[in-house]
């Protein structure tokens, strides 16, 4: 059929012209126009007449709904990319941005960040995340899905995908996670003993003495700190630290109840006496390189501790202790330990929720943070044999 003969589209479909540098058909419709009156044209090529047509009009449709040219293009990998550069927002701290990439070149990344943008599916992102489940605890899962979710949003926004299938799709249930556990009392002072005269003694004495995070014992600084208190005040004030500082964003603590101030057991206080001395040694020695932070646990230099730092040097600690293993524990389940103990020498429950600034108050510490320290409990058999009589035989009258 000629030219001539062929019939004329409507107005508004578009024009198909064959374009012999590429030997392709190639579709053409003016969408509108910019700031200085020059067309906005969007193309679609084919080889055919009918598929050039169809790959504009989805141009068309990509343009109408806001996205730009770039989207058809765009792979979750240049997503997630630049949101670890550029959509974190001043608010996300060090610590927070390198969580976030780990996150996602361990677990997104190289699993689905070829697939192009545009074209991810609920399905998709429903099996990845179920493929994340198996190595994943539910909550590190909650945390990956989020970067992902975020990543998307933040290309909508820039107009490269038409809406967001991640929040479409439900988190599912991760692997246990490891349960958080106490130490026996026989090993804390197994502890405490054989990690004296180690540079992380102060910090394990201080956390399990006084049940602070550890977020907050990284953030303590010296000005907070008074070992001497004030016996002559009325009533007499104990040597004590304000926890009113946390190695969180903006450094605040976790809660409004977080913030107080604890009486220092006689040991934290001979230990922090001690460790100060140390401290000043370490200052002596790096001399020009010190950096002064008035932080109580630093390194060497003077610079502050980090969790894998505190993590690192703990279990290194750990390993002088006979029957423990080091890889079992962690900082923060010296936190744990300092309730249960508590809660086993007769401590009430809603007293030592105000000693760990527990928000939830002690249902909190009651079901995350207390754990049952006896093998056994004897607790109803020991108030029976007080009302009945312990030989088993009833008592005559």
């Amino acid at each position: 059929m000629s030219n001539e003969s062929k019939k004329r589209r409507v107005r508004g479909e578009g024009g198909v012209r064959w374009d012999e540098r590429r030997q392709r058909y190639v579709a053409e419709m003016t969408v509108g126009y910019n700031a200085n009156g020059k067309r906005i044209v969007r193309s679609g090529y084919g080889s055919t007449e009918a598929e050039a047509l169809r790959n504009m009009k989805k141009r068309v449709q990509d343009y109408r709904a806001g996205l730009t040219p770039q989207a058809q293009h765009y792979t979750v990998r240049k997503a997630v990319e630049n949101w670890l550069e550029f959509g974190q927002g001043a608010r996300a701290g060090e610590s927070t941005r390198a969580k976030n990439r780990v996150l996602c070149e361990t677990h997104i990344i190289p699993i689905i960040g070829g697939q192009k943008l545009q074209r991810l599916t609920v399905q998709q992102v429903d099996e990845w995340l179920a493929g994340r489940a198996e190595v994943l605890a539910t909550t590190s899962l909650r945390e990956v899905r989020r970067c992902l979710k975020n990543a998307v949003r933040r290309a909508m926004i820039h107009g490269l995908v038409e809406k967001n299938v991640v929040e479409l799709a439900e988190t599912p249930k991760g692997r246990p996670g490891r349960p958080s556990k106490s130490l026996t009392l026989a090993q804390a002072k197994a502890i405490l003993t054989a990690t004296a005269g180690d540079r992380m003694h102060a910090y394990i004495v201080v956390s399990l003495l006084t049940g602070a995070r550890t977020e907050e014992v990284r953030a303590l600084r010296w000005d907070h700190v008074d070992l001497d208190g004030d016996p002559d005040a009325d009533p007499p004030m104990p040597p004590h630290m304000f926890v009113w500082r946390s190695d969180r964003e903006g450094g605040d603590v976790k809660t409004k109840k977080s913030r107080r101030t604890l009486a220092l057991p006689q040991q934290v206080a001979t230990v922090l006496r001690e460790y100060e001395k140390r401290q000043d040694r370490w200052r002596t020695r790096a001399d020009s390189k010190w950096v002064e932070t008035d932080l109580v646990f630093t390194t060497a230099l003077g610079t502050e501790l980090d969790a894998h730092n505190v993590r690192r040097s703990f279990r290194r600690a750990l390993g002088k202790v006979e029957g423990i293993n080091p890889k079992e524990w962690t900082p923060r389940e010296l936190r744990h330990s300092f309730v249960s103990l508590l809660s086993e020498y007769g401590v009430e429950v809603e007293e030592i929720a105000r000693l760990v600034g527990h928000a939830g108050g002690s249902r909190v510490t009651e079901q995350v943070y207390r754990h049952e320290l006896r093998p056994v409990m004897q607790t109803g058999a020991q108030v029976m044999d007080n009302l009945f009589g312990g030989d088993g035989q009833k008592k005559s009258a």
